[in-house]
């Protein structure tokens, strides 16, 4: 039995991309010793570095799980070139219930289009990770995309 177009997903809904990333919360204390504070303004948003240095014996748990957010952001957007869109264009926000919302800014904002996103992050022990969902994402641009 075939489906008719009705039951069929709509085009303009536009593709589902996931993305998932895993970070060492070690090489973030590494990087954050090194670096310290030109490290977290070069990758994090002020509301960001608010939220993770507001627990001092988490902050580097919680900016590991950013972190993983925005490289996995990146690969639901699919952009190659590491250059393409800034650290600071890919957020995550946490609202008071605990719930985390994926903020897109500047050329993030523009690859993606008209999207809608969802961020799952967690911590454990010397791991964060995140996983990314974005809904009715534009058509990846050549531009940021070489073959």
């Amino acid at each position: 039995m075939t489906k008719s177009g009705a039951d069929r997903p709509s085009a303009a809904v536009g593709a589902l991309r996931a993305g998932i990333d895993l970070v060492r919360v070690s090489r973030i204390n590494e990087s954050l010793a090194a670096f310290g504070d030109r490290f977290l303004r070069r990758l994090f948003t002020d509301d960001e570095i608010a939220y993770a240095t507001a627990s001092p014996a988490q902050m580097a748990e919680r900016l590991a799980a950013r972190f993983a957010a925005k490289e996995a952001a990146k690969k639901a957007l699919r952009v190659s070139n590491d250059d393409a869109i800034g650290w600071r264009q890919i957020e995550v926000r946490r609202d008071p219930s605990g719930a985390c919302d994926l903020l897109l800014h500047g050329e993030a904002a523009r690859v993606a289009g008209p999207c809608t996103t969802a961020v799952s992050l967690s911590h454990e022990g010397d791991f964060a990770t995140a996983v990314v969902l974005i809904q009715g994402c534009a058509p990846a641009s050549s531009s940021l995309n070489p073959t």
